[in-house]
């Protein structure tokens, strides 16, 4: 893929942001409405896309490249937790603040933003890979994620699993295996309720950034920094090891974006419910969103 046919792509997705931003400033998206518009995208439209994508691949996805892809999710988080617990150390200073940026090294935004690039950049049909990352990343959360910051682990944590997020994910993954073939007025619902997916997810994004101290997020150095490394460097460090697992070429760009993707809500979320200082944080994940509009067209290049 060349940069360009990538970046164009990337920047439709940076306009849906933009809008969201406008709509905020025009006083048409409160806390309030983005609140209820998140809530509909986690129990509803992110569900059916999920669902939709396992649909509409049935006879095109090959049990190994399911497994392949599994292999890799897993292989991709055990290499992030690693590297978050080395280079954490040279962003943050402050023992309690460092675990906010081990969160922030291996909990991406593979949901919200991964579904939108790879669907609109790579076809909906392999929206199903990015299903098998989110099954491993709520494990991964639920367990080492919770486990950092509460200094133990709590099989009470994994109940919160239990979601539709990942009910959808099992079921689209079953469909594949089974060949389920759903009836058209089904699958046409479920893949029309999906499409609202994007425009609303990114639009959560301009929502946040209208609502963010423009100085916080763009005028720290060592986040640029942080982004360099969580966008590009660690995930082309990585791409030589992705192509000795798999020869699928087809495989290979939906990984690196996968790698790729800029840091998610959950570290801010546990950060927050831990009464740390999640300033940095909340500004990573805008920054590290809206420089994926350039990473992911550079990983994209070199993943062929």
């Amino acid at each position: 893929m060349t940069f360009f046919t990538v970046f164009f792509q990337m920047l439709a997705l940076l306009i849906m942001i933009g809008a969201g931003y406008f709509v905020t400033k025009k006083g048409m998206m409160d806390e309030h409405t983005n609140n209820q518009m998140s809530g509909m995208i986690v129990t509803v439209f992110n569900p059916m896309l999920v669902l939709s994508s396992g649909a509409n691949a049935v006879g095109q996805i090959s049990m190994d490249a399911l497994l392949s892809v599994g292999l890799i999710a897993v292989g991709m988080f055990v290499i992030f937790i690693a590297s978050g617990m080395i280079l954490t150390p040279v962003f943050e200073k402050d023992l309690k603040q460092r675990r906010i940026f081990q969160l922030m090294f291996v909990f991406s935004n593979v949901g919200f933003i991964g579904i939108p690039v790879v669907s609109s950049i790579l076809g909906a049909e392999y929206v199903v890979y990015v299903t098998e990352f989110m099954l491993v990343y709520n494990f991964v959360f639920y367990t080492y994620g919770v486990a950092l910051m509460e200094g133990r682990f709590s099989l009470s944590s994994l109940k919160s699993m239990a979601n539709p997020g990942t009910v959808s994910g099992i079921l689209a993954i079953a469909v594949i295996l089974l060949e389920i073939q759903l009836p058209d007025f089904l699958k046409t619902a479920v893949t029309y309720l999906g499409n609202v997916t994007s425009p609303m997810a990114l639009a959560a994004v301009g929502f946040a950034l209208a609502n963010s101290d423009m100085r916080k997020i763009f005028g720290q150095p060592r986040l640029y920094m942080f982004s360099a490394v969580k966008l590009l460097i660690l995930p082309l460090l990585m791409l030589p090891l992705l192509r000795l697992v798999t020869q699928d070429e087809a495989l290979v760009p939906v990984c690196m974006v996968m790698f790729g993707m800029p840091v998610g809500n959950l570290p801010l979320i546990l950060g927050s419910q831990k009464g740390l200082d999640v300033t940095s944080c909340s500004a990573s994940i805008i920054l590290t969103t809206v420089l994926c509009v350039l990473s992911v067209p550079v990983l994209l290049m070199f993943a062929g």
